[in-house]
């Protein structure tokens, strides 16, 4: 969770002793912490790196809340998915996937990170389990392009009719891989051009897994145009990927429009560059409704990004 909380703990069982001893009131305390992870830019796009507490204000539901605890994110180890669309619409970029795969592990993966691979279609094969060793992560990768298939599935065996399951492929990398881990900075990267036709859960689904875990997820959208165009369903999966990415505080990147090589270059810097912000929230009720949170700039020219909220359960 968050670098400050075992000093709390500690301090809080020496109190707890102490009271024991001089028959002292028994100290009871609310751990209800609502902790989310930031990117912040300047006005220019440019990354912020001496964002202090003060500079931002959190108001959930309208309501302004309190900054416990504020922290450089990147003293916590990276813990990166990495969910990679191997359906029909995808078989031209290949190649491309396992050069662009190799190239951000190159730049985002230290010792201490740890990653993963799942490739879907119509199924959720883990490619490659948990690692720190990014050519493991490639060669797997290759040997499923080349038709080894043989991997474990993630989520429940499914009979699917159609070939993409991009809300499931989300879903099951959050909910079986990621959702009990902690004090680790948690992102999800797709790839893929966003098209859904085969899954159980629906894209809030996949959006409320990663708010409620807090999984910042980036998308790098590969979509086959016909004489350079986007037809509807193009542009059905390319609102797909940036509502997904805009709600849990990532970004979405178009192959298109931008060189892979820059965006994963602007993902790299800004995993090395997030705040995690902590807060105790006012309302105490636990009914499973959705809080809007917003983290606002105090600090003028500031542009923060971060999830749009959790469930309250």
């Amino acid at each position: 969770m968050l670098a400050n909380m075992p000093r709390l703990a500690a301090a809080l069982l020496v109190f707890a002793s102490l009271s024991s001893a001089q028959n002292l009131p028994t100290l009871k305390v609310e751990t209800h912490l609502i902790d989310t992870t930031v990117s912040v830019h300047d006005s220019s796009g440019g990354l912020v790196r001496d964002l202090a507490k003060a500079d931002i204000a959190i108001v959930e539901d309208g309501i302004p809340q309190t900054t416990r605890f504020f922290y450089r994110a990147e003293q916590l180890p990276l813990s990166i998915g990495l969910v990679i669309d191997a359906s029909g619409s995808q078989e031209k970029f290949v190649r491309d996937h396992e050069r662009d795969i190799a190239d951000f592990l190159h730049q985002s993966l230290d010792p201490d990170d740890r990653a993963f691979a799942l490739c879907f279609g119509n199924h959720l094969r883990m490619v490659s389990d948990w690692t720190h060793d990014r050519q493991a992560i490639v060669e797997n990768l290759r040997r499923y392009d080349k038709g080894q298939r043989d991997s474990p599935e993630l989520g429940p065996a499914e009979e699917r009719e159609a070939g993409t399951a991009l809300n499931d492929a989300v879903f099951y990398s959050i909910t079986e891989k990621m959702a009990n881990i902690h004090q680790r900075r948690k992102v999800l990267v797709v790839f893929s051009d966003g098209e859904e036709n085969s899954s159980e859960h629906d894209l809030l689904d996949a959006i409320e897994a990663a708010e409620n875990n807090d999984v910042i997820v980036y998308a790098i959208r590969y979509t086959e145009l016909n004489h350079g165009r986007m037809n509807a369903r193009d542009r059905y999966g390319m609102r797909e990927l940036d509502h997904l990415t805009a709600q849990t505080g990532g970004k979405a990147y178009d192959v298109h429009t931008m060189k892979v090589s820059e965006a994963f270059a602007e993902i790299a810097g800004e995993l090395r560059s997030l705040y995690g912000v902590a807060y105790q929230s006012t309302n105490p009720t636990r009914d499973g409704s959705f809080r809007k949170v917003v983290i606002r700039p105090v600090r003028k020219g500031l542009v923060i990004r971060a999830r749009a909220g959790y469930y309250a359960k």
